[in-house]
Order: structure tokens, then sequence, then C-alpha cells
């Protein structure tokens, strides 16, 4: 891809959002219901290539459970108030009424209760319980704290999932998690990100990774670009790591590395373009936010807004537009994209004449001015 200059001392790349990004229908259309669009991550199969965020406005074990039964998959977050708290739910509403200007610093001296490890085998289990397959999200920095608790309790997948997560991360000050030795010895699939570039995904493919997050996450509560200046757009971040994964299948001799969009996913239309683009599945937030049963209760933030020291999200409200079984299967009554998530996917795909999520990713796409389209 050509540089551009930005000035006689700087060059960079051009890069595109899925705002500008539109898919081209093929000469054949398919009848929706004939559409697949299940997945499978090493021997768990999904219905739906949905994950929803590890974010407590969204995922409580009763909310894993539920998308759990939907067909997609939850990320528990293990360093969030279900582990901290034995009953969250009183905190869980404070949050909700708290106003602007106190909301960072409250956010902050929630979060500050310390992580127990009784609390992460036991909401682990209760999500077991129900049958359905189960995940949990720890950061770099309290994996290898944690880990033995995690699977001793039966999980599933392990998500270790950060803003950016690197394959050699240096530290004077600590021991930096083997990645490559840690997911060796796991005897479960681990999850990895985020990232954005080719270089970063080919690295974190190679250390056994069964899938790469790809992005910063957050979505619409993250404040990284402006707080770091830290930005990719979505677009070409996923069909750099695609093409990274095609890189690696080769370089491994067969090891299929799955591609999770993690963040930017706003609507129905997102998701189709995220998965044309080179993605296996899409991780969603903010539109699972806005479910009646989401623990944020039409409010959404992540991790990120309740660093001690330099907060990068905030706490936003979202809304409720109706239950999590009309959000992902519809019926939808909004014309936005914001419902029937999946149903406009299998729409998406049959229009443009793909029967399934692996062929879908051939599909042809255009790119167009953003602010020109949305008029």
């Amino acid at each position: 891809m050509t540089d551009v200059e930005i000035g006689r001392g700087k060059q960079g790349r051009k890069a595109y959002s899925l705002d500008e990004i539109g898919i081209v229908p093929a000469r054949r259309t398919r009848d929706p219901e004939e559409v697949s669009i299940a997945w499978q991550i090493d021997a768990y199969r999904f219905e739906l290539p949905l994950v929803a965020c590890p974010m407590d406005s969204v995922v409580s074990p009763r909310t894993a459970i539920a998308i759990g039964q939907l067909g997609g998959l939850a990320v528990l977050d293990l360093e969030g108030l279900w582990t901290r708290y034995e009953d969250p739910e009183p905190l869980l509403a404070e949050i909700t009424e708290l106003d602007e200007e106190r909301a960072t610093r409250r956010l902050q001296e929630i979060y500050s209760e310390p992580i127990k490890e009784d609390l992460i085998g036991r909401r682990i289990e209760e999500i077991a319980s129900a049958r359905v397959t189960t995940a949990a999200r720890l950061s770099p920095q309290k994996t290898a704290r944690y880990a033995k608790a995690v699977v001793d309790a039966g999980a599933d997948i392990f998500v270790i999932r950060g803003t950016t997560v690197s394959a050699e991360h240096v530290s004077g000050r600590a021991e930096p998690l083997n990645l490559k030795q840690f997911i060796y010895e796991l005897d479960l699939p681990v999850v990895v990100g985020g990232c954005a570039t080719y270089t970063a995904a080919l690295h974190l493919m190679r250390t056994g990774a069964a899938g790469v997050l790809v992005g910063f996450g957050g979505g619409s509560g993250h404040t990284t670009a402006k707080v770091l200046g830290v930005a990719v757009p979505m677009a070409t971040a996923i069909a750099d790591v695609a093409a990274a994964r095609r890189d690696y299948l080769d370089e491994s001799g067969g090891r299929y590395v799955h591609v999770i969009a993690d963040g930017s996913m706003t609507s129905s239309g997102d998701i189709a373009k995220a998965l044309a683009i080179g993605a296996d599945a899409v991780m969603v937030g903010s539109p699972l936010a806005r479910a009646e049963q989401a623990p944020g209760r039409g409010y959404h933030w992540g991790s990120e807004a309740n660093h001690t020291e330099l907060p990068r999200g905030a706490r936003v409200q979202v809304g409720t537009i109706g239950t999590l079984e009309q959000i992902v299967h519809g019926p939808s009554t909004v014309p936005d994209g914001s419902m029937n998530l999946m149903g406009a996917l299998r729409r998406t795909m049959a229009t443009a004449g793909y029967s399934d999520l692996k062929e879908f990713q051939r599909v042809a796409v255009v790119v167009s001015d953003a602010t020109r389209t949305r008029r």
C-alpha cells in the first residue's frame, strides 16, 4: 500500500474504517434461511459468530448463559465486579445514577476492591452449570496470578485481553508473561489481543493462540485515541490481521488461527463488513449493552474506564431498546441496524450470494467516502 506524505519528515499508510467500506453483491442471491453463520474455534461450535465483550455493562453470569443459549459466546471479565463483590447488583445500580463529573472517580473507587479467587471459581461454575461454553477474560498483568483458578473452575476458553497485547512485552520492573510458554502449558484454547497490525498478529499467532482479537476494544466508551493517540481504523486492521492468518497458515503447515474483530461494532452493517473483510467472528459490546437484561441498565463502560492512573474509557448512556433475543435474533422494531443483528447478517450474505462465513470472506468490497455515504 502506498504511503501518504504527512509532511517532509513523515509518511504514513492510508487506512480505512468500517464506515468507508461497502459490500458488493455478486451475480447470485440466496434465500436468507439457507445461509449458515455458524463458526467453530477449537472443539467449540457456535451457531452465531457473535462474542459478547468482557465488560461489566454487558456480561454477568446470567447474561453469559442467555447469550450462550441464543447461540453465541459471552466472555466474563474476571477483573470486574463479579469477582470483587459477592453481590455487585447494588453497585451496578449506583453506577447508573452517577453524574458525569463523579462517574470516573467513583468507578475507580468501586473497582479498587481486591479480586477474590473463590469468586472466580464460583462465577465460572455458575455459567458452566447451564451447559453453555464458558469463556473468561484476564488482562496480561493478572493472567499468571489467576490462571490456575480459571482452569480449576472448568472454563472452556481462556481470553487474554488488553488494549494492546504483544508477544514481546519488555519490562524492567516485573517478569512479563511468556505467552508462548503459558499457552503451551495450558490445556484449553486461548484467545489473545488486541492487536492491529500484520506483524503483531503474526507474533501472537506463533505463541499458539487459537484466536487473535483485532482492535483495541472498548468501542463507544473507549478514549484511547484521545488519551494515548493510539488508533488504527478497523477495516484496515482486520485486513492486515487476516493476511497474517493466511501467511501463518502456510508457515505452520495448516494451523488456522481465528480472527475476532473487537471494537467498532455498533450496528449489523458493521458486523457484516468486519466478516466480509476477513474476520471469523466479532466481539460486540454496546449493541448488547442496550438489552433489557444487560447488567449496565442502559449504561456502558469497559475496564479502561476505571484505570487507577490513566482512565481511557468513559461510562456512556446507550439506552435500552429491547430484549437480548430481539437484539440478536429479532424481530426488529427500528430501521438503524441495532436489532436483529444476526438476521441482518444472514440477509447480507444472501444478498451477496454466499452460503457460509468462509465463502463470505471472499466477497468483493468497495471503498467510499464515509461522510458522503452517510448523507
